[in-house]
């Protein structure tokens, strides 16, 4: 029964969730993430839920606390902007090779810091074009399991890639 009412609750208020993230992250993936990682903090609670109202509070409380950790993360390690002359395809033989040689190097931080079920779900999503629910049934994981072991790893690579290029 409680597992419906987080369920029901969750499902109702999705638009005013990603609303609310979106006030904090001005960022629709970022706001999806965020939902994504409370709906899987609530989960393991959800036999303590015993009201929807108690889901709805729950579910605002966690949503709003994440989007703010969210932003606090962002802003300690702010990302650049694209700048097309800066950021320009390469195209000169020293170029190729120092794209070649950062290829490798995200090759590696997949192959060295990424669990094994997120190295999986990385290549199979990002190379295979599967879908969340091939993957869940691949893995015997939920597609919001799924979604967030892949977030996981993008957080993994962007932070790993991001020391590496500030060091």
């Amino acid at each position: 029964m409680s597992e419906e009412i987080l369920l029901t609750t969750f499902s109702q208020l999705r638009n005013r969730l990603m609303r609310l993230s979106r006030r904090f992250l001005r960022n629709e993936d970022d706001a999806s993430d965020a939902l994504q990682e409370a709906f899987c903090r609530l989960w393991p609670r959800r036999q303590t839920i015993r009201s929807p109202r108690e889901a709805e509070a729950l579910t605002v409380t966690t949503v709003r606390n994440i989007s703010i950790n969210v932003l606090r993360r962002q802003a300690a390690a702010p990302t650049v902007e694209l700048n097309v002359e800066r950021d320009a395809p390469a195209t000169s033989g020293d170029e190729w090779a120092e794209r070649e040689a950062l290829f490798r190097e995200v090759e590696n931080l997949i192959s060295t810091r990424l669990t094994p079920t997120q190295r999986h779900i990385l290549r199979r999503r990002e190379f295979d074009g599967a879908s969340f629910d091939t993957l869940a049934a691949e893995l015997s994981l939920s597609p919001a399991a799924v979604r967030m072991q892949l977030s996981r790893a993008r957080k993994t690579i962007r932070e790993c890639y991001q020391q590496q290029s500030h060091d």
